[in-house]
């Protein structure tokens, strides 16, 4: 595997794989691998020759607030895990390479409508910075398929609306969420979680599983949303939202909706900060 931090070698490799005909795929992470993002990569080395991950921890969808210095950077590991998975290119670049006029200085891009709710409500800028560095991405490395968990659900969603709004030719693809045996979401910041909170944390998926099976008994979208937050609250969560939305919007649906639905969920356990969500169908 090959690790670069230039555009100019970037560019260098992908422009020898596109003249011996190869087709390329990306997948954007912030580092701090874990299985969940190998099998983005596995996802991709099914659809393409060539593939490219980039590590990058992207300060403009960082709020003043947030843990942008204390998020875990593990490069060398990162590149090991990377080599083992089937990775081609390693892209790594500095802040200066992604934001040549500084980090907020530059062009933004703005992903109205699915990005002013849930996330975007209580991260303010937060899908700027990802609209932002992800469009980068997009034209630095010209992949043809990009893959993005679907973990983080509403991320997925402003990409795919961004790719369809600013017509670029990449193919989106989201991948199942990876869990822990117990059901827990695999994330990077879930290192943050005492052992106690680690075994509390696996409700956050019971109860998405309890809103997908209330709905489909024909209780009413608020009650059931009510019912899982206040079950979230006993067990000592302190949720940000619990929310049923159109899977393919994020808009609040009919009250005869019962199915393009997913249930969302953004909970503090403690200092760290968990997202999970779950498809109806």
């Amino acid at each position: 595997m090959q690790t670069v931090q230039d555009l100019p070698a970037l560019r260098a490799a992908i422009r020898g794989w596109r003249s011996q005909g190869q087709t390329v795929g990306l997948v954007p992470t912030m580092g701090n691998l874990h299985a969940g993002h190998y099998s983005l990569l596995k996802l991709a080395r099914a659809r393409v020759d060539r593939v490219v991950a980039s590590v990058f921890v992207n300060p403009t969808q960082f709020g003043p607030n947030e843990d942008f210095e204390r998020y875990p950077r593990t490069l060398a590991q990162d590149q090991a895990g990377l080599a083992e998975n089937g990775c081609d290119l390693l892209f790594a670049p500095e802040v200066a390479t992604m934001y040549p006029f500084g980090a907020g200085q530059g062009a933004s891009i703005r992903v109205p409508q699915v990005t002013e709710t849930l996330e975007g409500a209580h991260r303010p800028g937060h899908f700027d910075g990802v609209a932002t560095v992800v469009c980068k991405l997009f034209n630095m490395v010209q992949p043809d398929v990009a893959v993005f968990g679907q973990k983080d659900f509403q991320q997925l969603k402003v990409i795919e609306r961004m790719v369809r709004d600013l017509a670029l030719p990449v193919m989106v693809v989201g991948a199942p969420t990876q869990r822990a045996d117990d059901g827990l979401a695999l994330s990077s910041r879930n290192q943050y979680l005492s052992a106690e909170q680690r075994a509390l944390a696996p409700q956050i998926h019971a109860t998405l599983l309890q809103m997908r099976e209330l709905v489909g008994k024909g209780h009413a979208r608020h009650i059931v949303e009510e019912v899982a937050q206040s079950k979230l609250e006993r067990a000592g969560f302190v949720p940000d939202y619990v929310a049923i939305r159109r899977a393919e919007d994020l808009a609040e649906p009919d009250a005869s909706e019962r199915t393009g639905l997913v249930a969302l969920i953004a909970a503090r356990l403690g200092t760290t900060r968990l997202i999970d969500n779950l498809q109806f169908d």
